[in-house]
């Protein structure tokens, strides 16, 4: 089969009869071009079907408008509607993005994928896993020598790193609040895997309001579930065989707290008349739960757009100056969304 022949910048250039310069400055916003001449050079391109070699002009221009963007959980709503505002704050900036997906948190190949990334020459990289172990201190010392700017997502915020998250704790404080508020005493929670940094910070939450309303949140009020609903209905079950006085239900997400929902359908525990059940995210379903579900809500696709904004900043200004740019700390407030599901405790 005969080879077609590769289309040059010169070939659109004498297509649209311009320069190859301002070809260049059209496609690399260098310098102004009429819009007139600019449309002529869009058609040349897109009849003479040219790519731009963007690995040679990341090269010259020391920019590949390219983010890197590690994720793990994307079966979950939280992780998949945080990338939905990347992808499209990314794209308003004229960047691309390069995604890796992790199967495990923890995962061994972390070095490869950053190996990956900084061989694609990305400008900048969104950690979007949360941290378990060591990943965020690895990561943290390969950072100082030889990543591009970095932002983490929904981490620790510490000394040296810019972090985007959620208010986790104020979250968990709202929704454990609203259950004293209307009279609930005996409150259980419904978590997700304990090596999660949210998942603490949403227990210390649940664990501050009741200890500030002097009510109890031992040991046994806390299940650890995986986020399913599967593993919601199997929470709640084991709650109120531990705890059969328990009138409210703190679940922290709210596929945790659908199961919990089914469970007490399927077992005569009418909600919310002896039982209220709040969740965690405002996922588009929870308002269509049977009751319609209190939850507390994450600006979650706000988040991704934040992150990127802030990575824009850094790619920006490390290009400016020979200091190193400053780490940022952003922190979202949740709201709280008042439902069927919680009610209030009957007289």
């Amino acid at each position: 089969m005969e080879r077609k022949p590769t289309v040059t910048i010169i070939d659109v250039a004498q297509r649209a009869g311009v320069s190859p310069g301002t070809v260049s400055n059209a496609l690399t916003g260098k310098r102004p071009v009429s819009p007139e001449t600019r449309e002529r050079i869009f058609r040349a391109i897109s009849e003479l079907g040219y790519q731009p070699n963007l690995v040679a002009r990341s090269l010259v221009n020391r920019s590949s408008k390219t983010i890197g963007v590690v994720a793990f959980g994307l079966e979950f709503y939280g992780p998949s509607r945080t990338l939905v505002g990347i992808e499209q704050q990314a794209a308003d900036l004229g960047y691309s993005l390069l995604l890796d997906l992790l199967h495990r948190p923890d995962s061994k190949d972390v070095e490869a994928v950053l190996d990956e990334l900084i061989a694609r020459r990305v400008d900048g990289i969104i950690w979007a896993v949360h941290e378990v172990g060591d990943n965020r201190s690895w990561i943290n010392e390969r950072r100082l020598h030889s990543l591009p700017p970095v932002i983490f997502l929904t981490m620790e915020p510490r000394p040296g790193a810019s972090i985007v998250s959620t208010d986790n704790r104020t979250g968990a404080r709202l929704a454990t609040q609203h259950l004293i508020d209307i009279g609930r005493r005996n409150i259980g929670i419904i978590c997700g895997p304990s090596s999660w940094w949210e998942v603490r910070e949403r227990l210390a939450g649940w664990s501050g309001a009741l200890g500030a309303a002097g009510l109890e949140s031992s040991p046994p009020l806390i299940i650890e579930a995986n986020w399913t609903a599967r593993s919601g209905e199997d929470a709640i079950k084991t709650l109120l065989e531990r705890r059969p006085n328990i009138d409210a239900v703190f679940a922290c997400n709210d596929q945790m707290a659908l199961g919990a929902l089914r469970y007490c359908h399927a077992n005569g525990r009418r909600v919310p008349d002896d039982l209220s059940i709040v969740g965690f995210d405002n996922t588009p379903e929870s308002a269509y739960f049977w009751p319609a579900l209190t939850t507390v809500r994450q600006h979650l696709a706000e988040l991704g757009r934040v992150a990127v904004n802030e990575l824009h900043r850094q790619i920006e200004r490390r290009g400016q100056s020979k200091y190193p740019v400053p780490p940022v700390s952003r922190v979202l407030q949740p709201e709280l969304i008042v439902r069927e599901s919680s009610g209030a405790k009957p007289e």
